[in-house]
């Protein structure tokens, strides 16, 4: 019987399992989690006939490389990068049979932060919570990997759609987040509303699956009394003692203590998942 599984020979800075996420259990404390950029991983999983919702993996900066014990069919998509099959150059963006034992090296990101690889028939890690999402605040899914990790695969099915050249969008230069004010807007000045919608701020190199973390001009507060923790949700953009604006993303914890001037639109996050430090980011308020 075929060994349907496959070993991780280089892990990578931060490559976890990720699928859609988990719904439904903010009122337990956890998190949607699942992948940054949903886009991406749901057309990974086209290109290899796999449901949308199949696990995939999720690189960070530079890439990984695993070794599958079974000739699999591999999209590698999301952030621009050098993808290899026993040091032979293969397609990025589009289907790859990769052999049993063969090495699949995907690279360092030329373009954003984030790749996502697509095996046929899905990572089959155990579910939990009714995801194979790793979540790195609770701690629930899979751990990160960690090389001489061995990760099991689903039941491969015909490819439902190839296609060649697939619209990938390239990670932007400046980032444009729409976001509706509130609901503590009223927490801070005039001026530093102004300030929100009219300056420039850059990604921070401390921003991770948490949270996109910015550097630039701070926000005053109006009001400066404690806030009593209160539920979060995606895109809301926490405020921090010092002014500058965190933006919750997958990760994020389900209740905060910090106000949140405003909520950034969920279609615009994909993007954020792919901003490198010191990105310009622009705050957009819309109705």
């Amino acid at each position: 019987m075929t060994d349907r599984a496959l070993a991780v020979v280089r892990a990578g800075a931060l490559t976890t399992v990720q699928d859609l996420g988990r719904t439904g259990y903010a009122h337990l404390g956890v998190p949607r989690s699942g992948a940054l950029d949903p886009g991406a991983a749901r057309l990974v999983n086209r290109l290899v006939g796999n449901p949308e919702d199949a696990a995939v993996l999720e690189t960070t900066v530079n890439g990984c490389a695993v070794r599958p014990r079974c000739p699999i069919t591999v999209a590698v998509g999301g952030a621009p990068c050098p993808v290899t099959v026993d040091g032979r150059p293969v397609a990025w963006g589009t289907t790859v049979r990769v052999p049993a034992g063969a090495l699949l090296d995907v690279g360092a990101a030329t373009r954003g932060l984030r790749a996502y690889v697509g095996f046929g028939g899905g990572l089959a890690v155990e579910p939990v919570l009714g995801s194979r999402s790793t979540d790195l605040l609770s701690g629930l899914g899979p751990a990160p990997l960690a090389d001489g990790a061995v990760l099991p695969l689903g039941t491969e099915s015909a490819p439902r759609g190839w296609v060649d050249a697939p619209p990938w969008p390239g990670p932007a230069d400046e980032l444009v987040l729409r976001v509706r004010l509130g609901p503590r807007d009223d927490w801070f000045t005039p001026a530093a509303l102004r300030t929100l919608a009219t300056r420039a701020y850059r990604v921070s190199p401390a921003t991770n699956r948490i949270g996109l973390r910015t550097e630039g001009p701070p926000l005053e507060r109006a009001v400066t009394a404690e806030l009593p923790s209160e539920g979060m949700v995606l895109g809301a953009v926490q405020v921090p003692p010092d002014g500058r604006p965190v933006v919750f993303l997958a990760d994020h914890p389900t209740t905060g203590g910090y106000p949140v001037v405003a909520v950034v639109r969920e279609a615009d996050l994909a993007a954020a998942a792919q901003a490198v430090p010191g990105t310009v980011v622009r705050f957009v308020p819309v109705r």
